[in-house]
């Protein structure tokens, strides 16, 4: 279950703001703002989420897939996290946010782009610099926990085991790791072509097989 703030409206505040609880994954509040309650926009961001988005991490990220729903309808789109989940400063974060984006809305050769981005938290002042980075691989693994307090069986899945698979210099793990911003270039191609002929040889006859079937 998922809360997110999407737009405006009447509250008693200094800066009044209408905002709509959605249940459902982040994706499903994406796709609804964009569909029916707000419309078409200049920029979709995604977060500030509090725990980092990483490596292969990025295949189950609630952030960015909520920011892939912005990049399929062709807006500038970006999804920022803060690489802490305890205490999070999210200082640094905001103020590079601003100025990111300003500057994708500004440019329209980068449009359709989606960018992950990955700030440690930590001070503007403590910050190493930023860097353009590529996915490293696995970040953490998962552990489940069996709880058996109740009249069922229930299952906890945690992403708490550091592997840091395929971290080295040039990857997202390795800037926010050095206290550097990591910001990475994403698109939705997984087709693995390198594969496709050796697959083409592993399936070869698979049709005749088929129709023997039959």
């Amino acid at each position: 279950m998922v809360h997110s703030v999407l737009v405006p409206g009447e509250v008693n505040h200094t800066n009044p703001i209408t905002a709509y609880s959605v249940e459902g994954t982040p994706s499903d509040s994406a796709i609804l703002a964009l569909e029916e309650l707000v419309g078409e926009v200049d920029l979709v961001v995604s977060g500030i989420n509090a725990g980092s988005n990483l490596g292969w991490d990025v295949m189950v990220s609630g952030t960015v897939g909520a920011a892939i729903q912005g990049y399929m309808r062709g807006y500038p789109t970006i999804a920022i996290s803060v690489a802490s989940i305890k205490n999070p400063q999210f200082g640094a974060a905001a103020t590079l946010l601003a100025i990111v984006g300003k500057r994708l809305v500004d440019n329209s050769s980068l449009i359709p782009c989606l960018l992950n981005i990955n700030v440690p938290s930590i001070s503007l002042n403590q910050l190493k610099g930023i860097e353009i980075t590529k996915l490293g691989g696995r970040s953490y693994g998962e552990s489940v926990r069996n709880d058996t307090t109740g009249i069922h069986n229930k299952y906890w899945i945690s992403r708490n085991r550091p592997i840091h698979q395929d971290d080295g210099q040039g990857t997202d793990m390795y800037a926010v790791r050095n206290n550097a911003i990591s910001i990475t270039p994403l698109h939705l191609g997984l087709t693995d072509s390198g594969n496709i002929s050796s697959l083409e040889t592993l399936l070869s006859g698979i049709s005749e097989e088929l129709n023997e079937s039959t």
